[in-house]
């Protein structure tokens, strides 16, 4: 959709929305994302009050199911209400064709940005380790929330599945030989399921590009819900780890987050638990990741979707798989 065209559909919506017939949109601009089409916008109210808003809509043409069934996203955001997770509450969702012709949903824009790029740098380390903790609270209160909530969500498919179904990306990956080490992995992750893991919503991306934080370093709100689901929850915590253990990695990352050690201790601290056993799951997190490495360069050689990237991260790819051999004892 052009920007023109959807700002001319965000007029009579605001309006409506609102209860303002005089309200006007403003700034409409393309966001970020991969699983959906997201845009900013501004509402300036007819007392000349502004306000600034998000909008995800799905991509059109897709079947809305997975990480285009926006509804998913609604509910696992809206089953934080309460729980004192920071998040940043859905205004405004709905399936109807009315307004836009797909499914859409409507937060406000907060005024922070997520630790990427430059904006880590104007944060000292002591900073930082303090965002890391809150972070590492939002997640155990992301687990805690009551299943009951999370009805839309569906049911765990089961352990075999999240491994078995990397296996046609594995197929297609480029670089094979970094990859040498899947088989064994497979197998070791297939025969190793810790079964007595808890299950719970989980964000299924839960890293530091995922969590908004203001110029102060506060946590404002965990973002981008597109892998949300019900399953086993130390998925998230074997993830965000994996990604801050720099023995799991062969290319300069460049992070000056706390090591995965101190964020799994923050986490079973939150929880208020005895700490459990998470070594399986980082290694299923790397697993996954190699793969993906391995499919998105294949992509990118075959000028499919542009992104040299995945050449830099190539040398961790074999790394990864090694990391996850040494997580199962392998």
């Amino acid at each position: 959709m052009e920007l023109d065209e959807l700002q001319a559909r965000l007029a009579p919506f605001v309006r409506e929305k609102l209860g303002d017939p005089g309200a006007a949109v403003e700034n409409v601009k393309q966001g970020p994302g991969h699983a959906g089409f997201s845009y900013f916008f501004d509402a300036v109210l007819s007392d000349g009050e502004r306000r600034a808003y998000f909008l995800r809509l799905p991509p059109p043409g897709v079947k809305l199911e997975g990480t285009a069934d926006l509804m998913r996203q609604v509910t696992a955001v809206r089953a934080l209400e309460g729980t004192g997770v920071p998040h940043a509450p859905i205004l405004w969702a709905g399936t109807e064709p009315d307004w836009f012709g797909l499914p859409y949903f409507v937060q406000p824009r907060l005024p922070g940005d997520t630790l990427k790029d430059d904006y880590p740098e104007r944060f000292s380390d002591a900073q930082l380790r303090d965002m890391a903790r809150q972070a590492m609270t939002a997640l155990a209160g992301i687990h805690r929330v009551p299943r009951e909530r999370l009805g839309y969500l569906g049911d765990f498919w089961g352990y075999e599945f999240d491994i078995t179904r990397w296996d046609r990306f594995y197929e297609r990956a480029a670089e094979q030989e970094l990859l040498a080490l899947q088989p064994r992995v497979k197998q070791l992750l297939l025969e190793k399921i810790p079964h007595e893991a808890p299950i719970g919503l989980y964000h299924g991306d839960f890293q530091w590009s995922n969590l908004l934080y203001s110029p102060a370093g506060e946590l404002l709100a965990v973002i981008d819900w597109e892998l949300c689901g019900v399953g086993p929850t130390l998925n998230d915590l074997g993830w965000v780890c994996a990604f801050s253990d720099p023995a799991a990695w062969a290319h300069d990352r460049g992070s000056r987050m706390p090591h995965a050690d101190e964020l799994e201790a923050w986490y079973w601290e939150a929880m208020g638990g005895k700490p459990g056993d998470i070594r399986w799951f980082k290694a299923l997190a790397v697993y996954k990741f190699a793969i993906i490495s391995g499919f998105n360069l294949m992509l990118h050689r075959r000028g499919k979707r542009h992104d040299p990237h995945w050449e830099e991260i190539k040398p961790s790819m074999q790394a990864n798989m090694e990391y996850a051999l040494r997580m199962l004892g392998g």
